[in-house]
């Protein structure tokens, strides 16, 4: 399995849309990262852990799930980099590579040594627009193949009518 270790804040740094969510509320940068990463998680199949740091966030630490992604907040002592350090070393065996997604480059050269590849945060941005394309694109292509009805309807009736196929009320 692969596994994507995310340095939440880096990205956040790095990505513009999230910068911009930044300067207005920074949980919402933080939101919007979460949910990104869900998407990637879905299409992709990987196991996703999303690391911030305590300092921007006081408080004890925490482990929580959103959207099936891991999501964890560090102890106030601890950064991401130490904590993604951590889960790159425990998470490691024979059927699983470690990937971390930083631009951090002390990080990545750290990384490297316990055995992880990297994906800096632009290589990651890219790859989730490509991700956004794919699924738009299989959407356009579900909704193209769902039945034309040849008798005009307007968009109230042929719901309810959809709803009876799927014998809801």
């Amino acid at each position: 399995m692969n596994i994507l270790l995310v340095d939440g804040y880096n990205i956040i740094g790095d990505w513009v849309e999230l910068q911009e969510l930044k300067k207005d509320k920074l949980a919402n940068a933080r939101d919007r990262l979460i949910e990104r990463m869900a998407e990637y998680r879905s299409y992709k199949g990987w196991r996703v852990i999303i690391v911030f740091d305590a300092h921007l966030v006081p408080g004890i630490e925490a482990k929580n799930l959103h959207y099936d992604v891991e999501v964890i907040y560090t102890k106030e002592s601890e950064t991401a980099d130490e904590r993604i350090e951590k889960l790159a070393t425990s998470l490691h065996t024979r059927r699983d590579q470690i990937y971390v997604a930083t631009s951090d480059l002390t990080e990545q050269w750290v990384i490297f040594g316990k055995g992880a590849l990297r994906i800096s945060a632009r290589e990651l941005e890219i790859e989730m627009t490509e991700i956004q394309e794919n699924i738009t694109k299989k959407v356009k292509e579900i909704q193209e193949q769902r039945g034309i009805s040849k008798i005009p309807l307007s968009g109230e009736v042929a719901e309810i009518f959809e709803k009876w196929r799927r014998g809801l009320k």
